[in-house]
């Protein structure tokens, strides 16, 4: 954090096939060792899956199972005269888009299957359809805010 100025968030360019902002930054998230057309690959083959099962638009699918993951609220550890509450907070856009990708690449990779984009294309469906392990997830994060909704006074 700056002592003065703002820091200026920069935006990806749009990938080379859907010229979508949302799936380029997916991509960057999904990239392990800085090997971006080995995650592109993926993504990409995902999508290709995705369109063969479906019938419909895989970017449609794509922006639906992110939408669907994204979390509303959250819980932060807050201390008070000695005791941990868990308070929960609302979540901030760009926050929530990073959650939700984490999770559905988190979600792809520990399920079982033969090739990474088959995972991802499979975890996407689900997502898309509101089943899976990270809607599965993101209910699980709402229930411990709801949960714990009495100490929401200790917001800070």
């Amino acid at each position: 954090m700056p002592r003065r100025g703002k820091v200026v968030r920069r935006q990806p360019p749009p990938d080379p096939k859907f010229q979508s902002r949302g799936l380029q930054k997916f991509i960057n998230r999904l990239m392990t060792r800085g090997k971006k057309s080995v995650a592109e690959g993926i993504v990409f083959r995902a999508m290709d899956l995705i369109e063969q099962r479906l019938r419909r638009q895989p970017l449609e699918v794509f922006d639906t199972a992110v939408r669907n993951a994204m979390p509303v609220l959250e819980v932060k550890p807050r201390r008070v005269g000695g005791a941990t509450y868990q308070v929960p907070v609302e979540i901030r856009g760009e926050r929530r888009l990073a959650l939700a990708q984490r999770w559905l690449i988190t979600a792809a990779r520990g399920r079982a299957g033969k090739s990474m984009a088959e995972k991802l294309a499979a975890e996407l469906m689900d997502a898309a359809q509101g089943t899976g392990v990270t809607i599965k997830k993101r209910d699980d994060t709402h229930r411990m805010a709801e949960a714990n909704k009495a100490f929401a006074h200790y917001r800070w």
